[in-house]
């Protein structure tokens, strides 16, 4: 009975990556948005495909072009600004010396698990990354453990991509198996849209593995705005959560998206309701295409300034920049008197 409902499951999610909105003029007829259709905006999709799950569809509100779920993944015509300052590859990764690995922390080592994405995201920073030129066989992926296992200052792995839970289960489990017999890995990261967008790819099957494991599991939700957390998802976390996985989020501050503390506190306040913890607010990684997203460092201060005299410390992301080239995070002085 328990395998008749896993493998329920797993038809679940995956049917639903398979039926995904690829269309923006199809996505907005579903919000009831059909007379908001500007070509303008939808040849911005020549510059980064739209893949949008029905899942996700579903939490955006009828009727509203400036839903702020909408507008992270809607193809806009300001896309094709060239702004200064904006590049290809704000954090510079795409001369990394072996495929589908960023070595970029001494201590930690990203794996491009799986260079495709369940959703796009406008403001993606790997928006232009060379995923063809990345893509992770059985064959690389023995060859990235050998590169870990020579490395004994790395005790983290982190799953990355795109997405690593476009994966299969077994994929991953198989990759598990083989990092497990590295002495020096202590902890192995997931970086995953997935569950707030589909959540049923949180499967019975993956939470077991995960619970299997005597490495330390966390998991990195992308989640931006209150919005995106429904019951759906809280029942996803809860059953990582028994799995003794350490849940954590990380959001980028969004201009008409996420961009108030209001709006800032709502997400750390439905974050931890879903037992998740905030742990990273970035400013905007500064990569062509979405500059329109951008707002002044200034205005983020102020912001994270008012959540702390609304919320406990804990439930306070850190406020951070990526810079290329940089060994850690750069964290953003608040300057509060």
């Amino acid at each position: 009975m328990i395998q008749r409902n896993e493998a329920n499951l797993h038809k679940n999610w995956q049917k639903e990556l398979a039926n995904v909105v690829t269309c923006p003029k199809v996505l907005l007829e579903m919000l009831g948005l059909s007379s908001q259709v500007h070509e303008n905006d939808i040849k911005a999709r020549s510059l980064f495909p739209v893949r949008v799950p029905v899942p996700f569809i579903k939490k955006m509100r009828h009727g509203d072009v400036n839903d702020p779920l909408l507008l992270q993944v809607m193809p806009r015509h300001q896309e094709f600004i060239a702004k200064t300052g904006f590049n290809k590859d704000p954090l510079e990764e795409q001369d990394n010396k072996q495929p589908g690995l960023l070595h970029k922390y001494r201590s930690r080592v990203l794996v491009m698990f799986k260079t495709g994405c369940a959703v796009n995201c406008r403001y993606c920073f790997r928006r232009h990354f060379p995923y063809q030129e990345n893509q992770l066989n059985k064959r690389s992926l023995i060859d990235a453990l050998d590169y870990i296992k020579s490395d004994t200052n790395i005790n983290e792995v982190i799953l990355s991509g795109g997405d690593p839970l476009m994966a299969k289960d077994d994929a991953i489990s198989w990759f598990m198996d083989e990092l497990e017999q590295l002495p020096q890995i202590k902890r192995m990261r997931i970086h995953s849209r997935l569950p707030v967008v589909i959540p049923s790819r949180v499967t019975d099957e993956l939470c077991q593995r995960l619970a299997d494991s005597p490495l330390k599991i966390i998991f990195i939700n992308h989640i931006n705005h209150a919005n995106e957390i429904d019951n759906e998802f809280k029942a996803a976390m809860q059953k990582l959560k028994k799995a003794g996985v350490t849940l954590l989020n990380q959001a980028v501050i969004l201009k008409d998206v996420n961009d108030s503390a209001r709006a800032q506190i709502d997400l750390s306040e439905a974050l931890f309701d879903a037992d998740v913890l905030p742990y990273y607010l970035y400013l905007l990684d500064k990569v062509e295409g979405a500059s329109h997203f951008d707002i002044k460092e200034e205005q983020a201060r102020k912001i994270v300034g008012e959540m702390l005299l609304a919320l406990p410390g804990f439930l306070v992301p850190k406020l951070v920049r990526e810079i290329g080239g940089q060994q850690s995070k750069t964290p953003i002085d608040l300057k509060l008197t």
